[in-house]
């Protein structure tokens, strides 16, 4: 994550940010950080937590923010909760409000296929890499970088940096 951010200029979005904390090391990247979170709770920790970063309540399929005005989106494990069917209305979103030349990351579960499995909070989707980089491209982006990780007795992992096309 590091890396991605050390490419980035302009203000950064953690969408999906939860209590705060990668829009924390985001900033401590010298990066104007700040992050939305449907969760009021973890809203609410994240501003205790860093009280000098601006955090909001709210979704990313509609955001507050200009057209071509962020530097970068972070979407790490944010949009697994959207299904096949609903996550290009986030993806365009995304592309709408990163500058062309920006940068998005997103974190995610990986699988072979497209599909539900048991999550803690809310159901969520598994994706094949190749499978949401396509995605990623119709939305406007390059993608960039993949990577995938599996751990023993966890489930694999997923990661796609791309840069926003003009």
């Amino acid at each position: 994550m590091s890396s991605w951010a050390a490419t980035l200029t302009g203000p950064v979005l953690d969408a999906g940010c939860g209590p705060g904390q990668w829009t924390d090391f985001l900033a401590a990247c010298g990066l104007a950080a700040s992050g939305i979170d449907l969760v009021p709770e973890f809203v609410e920790r994240a501003r205790t937590q860093y009280p000098d970063l601006p955090f909001e309540v709210g979704g990313f399929e509609a955001m507050d923010a200009e057209t071509e005005s962020l530097g970068g989106v972070l979407s790490w494990y944010s949009l697994i909760h959207h299904s096949p069917q609903d996550i290009q209305t986030p993806l365009a979103e995304f592309a709408r409000v990163i500058r062309p030349g920006g940068g998005l990351l997103v974190g995610f579960f990986e699988g072979a296929t497209v599909g539900t499995f048991d999550h803690a909070v809310t159901a969520a989707y598994r994706w094949p890499v190749a499978e949401l980089s396509q995605k990623l491209a119709t939305a406007g982006f390059e993608v960039i970088e993949t990577h995938t990780r599996t751990g023993s007795g966890h489930r694999p992992h997923g990661a796609v940096t791309a840069r926003r096309l003009p």
